[in-house]
């Protein structure tokens, strides 16, 4: 049974789909090679198909016992998500994370790993193909930006501020209708609102000491278990709008990181009014 992944092995593994399926296609997207999935603005193109498909392909090769779950394989099949929870040892990959801003030729887009392990995340990648590097952590090693080659500079979230002085990311999309004007007039309250329709970006941000929350409320496995790791190696700290541990089982019950717990309080009691 292999019982751990490489994570250098892995963001390799990230660069190189990058490379060779991503990249290429950047800008030069014919237009029956995007198609929307659930609605206009949730998109696939060829370039998160091939990529998922040469990534998934090298990692049963690397680790033939790891349960792979990648977004463009859950769309194809949607039991590989019951499955995460009782993995021994998983790998869950996003292949194009900002399909959209890809799609429209905006540069903000990434490739994500997690690793998870009896359940818990172990290890958390964002690949930034435009920029040719890395943010990553492995749980209690800290948060890294590294690059080719071999530099690597340590991370830190933001001090903490009060909450007029809060810069930062909301994703309210997902919020729950009859709360959702509730919760964007709250947001009044920080200083500076925006949103870059990209995880994967957004997280490298919190990351890197620029913003001090981020908000969202689905779920999805790609799409935050790799950026929450990084934050919280980063020190920041991360929780479901009730409190708990954010764990890869969860799809739901929303998601809020902040510098520290006080100011996390801060944000539950005076924004996320959910």
């Amino acid at each position: 049974m292999t019982t751990s992944v490489d994570v250098t092995v892995l963001a390799d593994l990230l660069r190189r789909a990058a490379k060779a399926e991503i990249l290429p296609r950047f800008r030069r997207l014919r237009r029956d090679e995007v198609r929307a999935k659930s609605e206009a603005t949730d998109l696939v193109t060829e370039a998160d198909e091939q990529a998922e498909r040469m990534i998934k392909a090298e990692a049963h090769r690397l680790w033939p016992d790891a349960l792979f779950l990648g977004e463009e394989s859950v769309a194809a099949d949607p039991t590989l998500l019951g499955r995460l929870a009782d993995a021994d040892l998983a790998i869950v990959v996003d292949p194009v994370d900002g399909t959209f801003n890809f799609a429209a030729g905006i540069p903000a887009f990434g490739v994500m790993a997690s690793v998870i392990s009896g359940g818990k995340t172990i290890a958390g990648i964002i690949y930034d193909p435009m920029g040719d590097d890395w943010v990553m952590a492995e749980k209690g090693g800290g948060a890294w930006l590294r690059r080719p080659d071999g530099e690597a500079q340590r991370l830190q979230a933001a001090e903490p501020v009060a909450l007029d002085q809060m810069v930062g990311m909301a994703s309210t999309g997902y919020l729950p209708v009859e709360k959702r004007a509730e919760v964007l007039g709250n947001l009044a309250k920080v200083r500076f609102l925006t949103n870059y329709r990209c995880a994967a970006h957004e997280y490298r941000t919190l990351a890197g000491g620029h913003v001090h929350y981020l908000m969202y409320n689905k779920l999805m496995p790609w799409d935050h278990l790799a950026g929450t790791l990084i934050s919280q190696e980063a020190g920041a700290y991360a929780a479901r709008f009730d409190g708990s541990p954010y764990l890869p089982r969860h799809l739901d019950g929303g998601l809020l990181i902040a510098p520290d717990k006080a100011s996390w309080d801060t944000l539950r009691r005076e924004v996320v009014t959910i």
